[in-house]
């Protein structure tokens, strides 16, 4: 079909809305065009007002309007709707919060003391323990938090330690426990002449020794997980240096008396990624060798894992991290079968 034969026909086909009449047929009346639309217009509308009142029904019935902004609205009308009288629950006799926090970092099975009633007044709080108050850390106390370890998404020991009691409200920060002592002035040295390190002190400068350190005698070194420290003492019981560490951050140090059996100067990390210098081993656990060392640096770049700064904070998989000078002088002090009593 030529082109401009296809152009007329489209251009003359019946379109809808239009108003031409089929080819052939006389055109109709004017009037008769006005009353069918009005006719097509009154169905519409007959349409819409059928849907809102559908739409209404579904909705709860009501075909109120709502008011136009800025006019009053009528207050609407509703149905009451009865309903059940509410159930009478019977309440627990009040537990007041612990208001206590502790003085210790954890406390656990076989402990007593006020340490232990602090807790034991926190699980009651929390609604875990259902006895009284003894100060005594006993079975029913162990599995009520166990129950709020559970509860709450924690590693379940039976322990209140330091995630424990901050669910609990009643642990009071690590630094509570850190005993900072200022840096020493340059060139100040310890008691055998080593250079001070900045978190490190000796003598009567130095932290007193915690209540257990008499576990072992003579020449030794103390370390107390609690306060991140390290003692060194000789065999005239003086304090030959003190200093910050950074410790286990997955509590696999083992509390007790042990011994150093081996020294490296250099060692690797676990995952042979790290530099150990300086390393003083004195225990072995499932995730291997354990001991003192310098702050760890990455083998391929050599940067260090944490700064001196940061020393008294558990940051480390279970050896114990020292400034480089504390390191140098624990790698002096301590020789194979030096006595290490951990706390």
């Amino acid at each position: 079909m030529p082109s401009a034969e296809r152009t007329r026909r489209h251009h003359g086909s019946t379109r809808h809305g239009s108003t031409r009449s089929p080819r052939g047929a006389p055109p109709l009346p004017p009037d008769v065009y006005r009353r069918r639309r009005l006719v097509a217009a009154a169905a519409l509308v007959g349409l819409v007002l059928v849907a809102v009142f559908a739409v209404q029904q579904m909705r709860g019935g009501s075909t109120q309007a709502a008011p136009e902004t800025g006019a009053a609205a009528e207050p609407m009308v509703t149905t009451p709707v009865a309903t059940a009288p509410p159930t009478t629950v019977a309440t627990a006799e009040a537990i007041e919060p612990a208001a206590c926090m502790l003085e210790v970092p954890e406390v656990s099975a076989g402990d007593t003391g006020a340490d232990v009633e602090c807790a034991q007044r926190a699980l009651r709080a929390a609604g875990v323990l259902d006895a009284e108050v003894s100060g005594t850390f006993d079975e029913v106390t162990m599995a009520a938090t166990r129950s709020f370890q559970a509860e709450v998404g924690l590693y379940v020991d039976g322990i209140v330690g330091k995630n424990t009691a901050t669910e609990l409200g009643i642990w009071p920060g690590a630094e509570a426990f850190i005993v900072r002592t200022p840096p020493p002035p340059p060139g100040a040295v310890d008691l055998i002449g080593m250079p001070l390190s900045s978190v490190a002190s000796a003598g009567d400068d130095a932290p007193p020794l915690p209540a257990d350190h008499d576990l072992a005698s003579g020449k030794r070194v103390v370390y107390e997980r609690a306060s991140q420290r390290v003692w060194a003492i000789d065999d005239q019981e003086r304090i030959v240096r003190s200093y910050l560490v950074s410790g286990s951050q997955f509590r696999n140090e083992v509390p007790g008396v042990h011994t150093v059996y081996s020294k490296s100067e250099m060692a690797l990390g676990w995952d042979l990624q790290a530099d150990l210098p300086y390393m003083v081993r004195y225990t072995e656990t499932e995730r291997g060798h354990i001991g003192f060392h310098a702050i760890p640096s990455w083998n391929d770049t050599g940067e260090a894992l944490q700064t001196e700064e940061e020393l008294g904070q558990k940051l480390s998989g279970g050896c114990t991290r020292q400034a480089l000078l504390d390191a140098q002088f624990m790698w002096a002090f301590a020789d194979v079968g030096t006595t290490v009593v951990v706390l």
